[in-house]
């Protein structure tokens, strides 16, 4: 091979292979702007991650916020419902109260009726009069019973404190008597199932 042919062959070598110095300094700003793509989507990263967070909690405070009013809506709810029961009840009770204060107002009327009823069946005189307070007896006695009134049957019966009131006791002979209501001095009275008084009655001993 001629002298002139290794010659060519070396520049064209020379052309190919360059500088290391340059290809070194080449690589070198590759690896940089790789590095600094890096570092910028890195930075972008953080800053969306931080971006999450801040929502994150926003939306937990939020969250938070929503279920303490909800919390206290529905106690303010049964409060409220309570109040409303509570009101009821004590109207309903004060109706109860002035109807039994109204109704025992009239129990002596009716034993003025009894009693003057009692006086006018052993006459025989006025027997319009008879009829008439008889009349007013059973009216008065009907409209308290729509109420709720009932009278307490007590002659002959077992001797009872929830119903009777014993004012005197009377010697009986027969055995079936005894302990039980021999005489009724004054009618006694039930409201709706409550007492509102007392049969005052004589107990057979």
């Amino acid at each position: 091979m001629s002298q002139e042919n290794i010659a060519e062959q070396e520049k064209e070598l020379e052309k190919e292979i360059p500088d290391t110095p340059e290809a070194d300094k080449q690589e070198k700003e590759g690896t940089a702007g790789e590095k600094a793509a890096s570092g910028k989507e890195k930075k972008k990263e953080d800053k969306e991650n931080d971006r999450i967070e801040v929502l994150e909690k926003q939306i937990q405070d939020l969250t938070d916020k929503i279920a303490k009013e909800k919390d206290d809506y529905i106690r303010l709810m049964a409060e409220f419902d309570n109040f409303r029961r509570r009101t009821s009840q004590e109207k309903l009770d004060l109706v109860s109260v002035a109807a039994e204060d109204t109704i025992k107002g009239l129990l002596p009327v009716l034993d003025d009726c009894e009693r003057a009823m009692e006086a006018l069946g052993k006459s025989e005189d006025n027997p319009a009069a008879k009829e008439g307070t008889e009349l007013i007896y059973s009216k008065l006695l009907g409209y308290l019973q729509g109420k709720g009134l009932s009278r307490i049957d007590a002659l002959g019966t077992e001797f009872n404190t929830d119903l009777h009131e014993a004012v005197a006791q009377f010697p009986v002979q027969e055995e079936d008597k005894k302990g039980k209501v021999y005489d009724v001095i004054q009618t006694g009275y039930t409201l709706n199932g409550k007492v509102v008084r007392f049969a005052k009655v004589v107990v057979g001993i």
